[in-house]
């Protein structure tokens, strides 16, 4: 008894393990060795682990406009993400009848194609002999030399679009759980249809706005491929620096550092937020 007790107890940990040596091959060994990495000084291929944390301060001192433009363009694009996916997210879930998974079908279909793809499909859509740029010329909002591409908007645009699905979908999940008859509640003491929403439907969606901030911003902040095909070095981000000192520079420790000082501050972003949304009324039940 003693012996099968013990093998009951075992199973759980047996069907961690498998996912914990993932963990410990590609993320915690990586990290490691970025860490040491980015303590250490020389030149390709010959660096030496010193402690430089002098990294970290020429890091945050020479690349601080990359850093400020990276949280601004994730900010402004996780923004915008969230005030389109959120009515689109409500009509699925609440209207979407027995279409709903063409919609989400819909929704996910650019993932099918390549990230890089969907993006130099932008160039096309936003250059100046496109359809876009002659609409807005022609109806005044852009002056005759007027250009979308190569410009913040444009990747802001780019980051917007290609991180889209990563919102709607948690936002999705959390409004199809909300149970309908505490808003026909609402509605029968005498709450209008703003006034319901407001106090029943947006509270309980809150753990959705959640997640498609987090899903959205983090992944935005870090990305690259954007700035670098829609924009110009103008609009470079904090992913493009790293980029380049790991592949065209080659300057290792330095790009390690910039590495941890994002990541760092992602973190501290993602903690404030969700102090201030507050973790616990996410998880205790509104009704």
């Amino acid at each position: 008894m003693r012996l099968l007790h013990r093998q009951k107890g075992a199973i759980p940990y047996m069907l961690l393990a498998p996912g914990m040596a993932w963990l410990l091959v590609f993320f915690v060994v990586p990290m490691w060795y970025l860490a040491k990495m980015s303590l250490s000084s020389g030149l390709f291929p010959l660096f030496n682990f010193g402690w430089a944390w002098g990294n970290f301060h020429d890091a945050i001192s020479l690349y601080k406009p990359q850093f400020v433009r990276s949280g601004q363009y994730a900010a402004i694009a996780t923004a915008i993400a969230l005030v389109v996916s959120y009515p689109l997210a409500y009509w699925i879930a609440f209207r979407g009848g027995r279409w709903k998974n063409l919609f989400l079908l819909l929704v996910i279909a650019p993932f099918f194609v390549t990230y890089l793809i969907r993006t130099l499909a932008w160039q096309t859509i936003l250059s100046d002999n496109g359809v876009i740029v002659k609409t807005l010329q022609h109806v005044g909002i852009l002056g005759s030399d007027g250009r979308l591409l190569a410009t913040s908007a444009a990747v802001i645009a780019g980051i917007t679009y290609n991180f889209l699905p990563f919102m709607v979908l948690p936002l999705y999940v959390s409004l199809e759980q909300v149970d309908q008859r505490l808003i026909e509640a609402a509605e029968d003491l005498y709450a209008s249809k703003p006034r319901a929403f407001m106090r029943v439907t947006l509270p309980l969606s809150l753990p959705g706005v959640f997640a498609g901030v987090l899903l959205t911003f983090i992944p935005a902040a870090g990305d690259f491929i954007n700035a670098q095909l829609l924009g110009t070095p103008r609009q470079y981000m904090i992913g493009n620096v790293i980029q380049s000192e790991f592949l065209a520079v080659r300057d290792y420790p330095t790009a390690a550092a910039l590495s941890f000082v994002l990541m760092a501050a992602i973190l501290v972003l993602v903690l404030v937020f969700a102090r201030i949304l507050g973790t616990e009324r996410l998880t205790v039940s509104h009704v």
